[in-house]
């Protein structure tokens, strides 16, 4: 039995076998990297951290969107990265304990520049990095998904 305790334009929360959960649609994330091998990440604030956080280009999948689709949308329109090669990485849930958000990783190499079209109200700088500087980088991450991504393809990289 399910009882709706919230209904929010980005969330639900629903009691679920006696525990609140909240009830949010699959997600993509993308490890961007250029045709120069530089990676591409979005600093933006994000209000339960109360600052600014250096994240992989994410985003939710719409309606009729396969992962894919969404993870090409969301690159191009936070970043204007677009073209390259994709491989699914992994999907894993972001936050099991208390989220049923599923959330789908990307890898995307050889992309291409082009000029970002983020949504209205997406305030995102877009920091660039060097892959061969990754393993500094790596230390001064907050997010898990962030992290989750560049270990993969640091793993990747070193086999």
């Amino acid at each position: 039995m399910e009882r709706r305790l919230y209904e929010g334009p980005v969330f639900d929360v629903v009691r679920r076998d006696g525990m609140d959960v909240v009830v949010h649609g699959p997600s993509v994330a993308i490890v961007a990297v250029d045709a120069d091998d530089r990676l591409t990440l979005v600093r933006q604030r994000r209000v339960p951290a109360g600052k600014a956080v250096l994240e992989l280009p994410a985003g939710g999948i719409e309606a009729e969107e396969s992962p894919l689709e969404a993870a090409r949308r969301e690159l191009r329109e936070e970043t204007g990265l677009h073209g390259g090669e994709w491989q699914e990485l992994i999907s894993f849930y972001a936050t099991p304990g208390f989220c049923d958000e599923r959330m789908h990783l990307f890898v995307a190499t050889g992309l291409e520049h082009g000029e970002p079209t983020p949504d209205g109200d997406e305030e995102l700088e877009l920091v660039t990095v060097r892959v061969d500087e990754l393993s500094e980088l790596l230390g001064r991450l907050e997010d898990a998904k962030t992290l989750v991504g560049l270990l993969l393809l640091a793993r990747g990289r070193m086999n």
